[in-house]
């Protein structure tokens, strides 16, 4: 069976290594899992390529990154209800009447946080830094966490009108304002950073590092500014790829899947030598 992550730019995607690292370690040799870089616009024609017919085609599941994840929500037959309130699909699943659309941020997200922080953890009022598609989806992670005040701190808080609009479509309703970047925000539990590396000034991390819980989903370079000197419970985004990895090999698959052994793969591809206690 054939598996893949698209996307554009790709080379720098660990999905390859996580997924063939739990294929090695259930011993499933007849399945496979690569990169292929398909542009914005690109997506239809590369599935139709696959081929049509159920069976004989071995194409059973695909990874969706950016920018193809709102294609992917158009292409598939049919969508989850987490894949609909995100409004993407970064997870598609061959079946008998076609491409079945899932998303595994969110409840990657939610799993990432729960494994470092516990699974009674909780939180009010959270924080995301940035307000794009990644603030959207962690934003609804918060919110199933309990957060019932959001606070989005974006460079152009005059683009975030659809991630507020995303995030406020979460059954509990949470309160979701947006002010500028470099704004104060106090009562705080936990803080999310979608902002590159480069954006984490020191300002940015002096203002943020102290808070209870810290998620920067960036995992390249390893450590972040903000992960490398936040004091309390700390996310990362190889938590993150590894949590949402597991959640598609599983669908793909349809078998459990090792955790510990697509950590250890993330973690040796990014060169990490003392790995974080989980």
């Amino acid at each position: 069976m054939k598996c893949a992550v698209l996307g554009d730019p790709i080379g720098h995607s660990l999905s390859p290594a996580l997924h063939q690292a739990a294929y090695a370690e259930l011993e499933m040799s007849d399945w496979s899992y690569t990169s292929t870089r398909v542009q914005a616009g690109g997506l239809v024609a590369y599935v139709d390529s696959l081929g049509g017919d159920w069976p004989p085609s071995r194409w059973r599941g695909l990874s969706v990154t950016m920018p193809l994840k709102r294609e992917a929500f158009e292409l598939a037959r049919s969508v989850s209800p987490r894949a609909r309130l995100v409004g993407a699909v970064n997870t598609l699943v061959r079946s008998s009447h076609g491409w079945v659309g899932d998303n595994t941020d969110l409840p990657g997200a939610v799993a990432a946080i729960r494994e470092r922080a516990g699974d009674d953890v909780s939180c009010s009022h959270g924080a995301i830094l940035g307000a794009g598609a990644t603030a959207a989806s962690t934003g609804l992670a918060l919110a199933e966490l309990g957060a019932s005040r959001i606070t989005l701190l974006a460079r152009n808080p005059g683009a975030a009108g659809e991630t507020i609009e995303m995030i406020s479509r979460h059954r509990s309703k949470p309160v979701v304002s947006v002010l500028p970047l470099d704004s104060v925000v106090d009562g705080v539990d936990a803080v999310v950073s979608t902002v590159p590396a480069k954006a984490q000034t020191p300002e940015l991390v002096d203002r943020w590092a102290s808070t209870p819980v810290v998620f920067d989903v960036v995992y390249d370079p390893w450590p972040s500014p903000l992960l490398s000197v936040a004091p309390g419970v700390t996310v990362s985004g190889l938590d993150l790829l590894v949590h949402q990895a597991v959640l598609q090999f599983e669908l793909f698959t349809s078998r459990p899947a090792p955790l510990e052994a697509m950590r250890a793969a993330g973690e040796k591809a990014l060169g990490i030598t003392e790995p974080s206690p989980a």
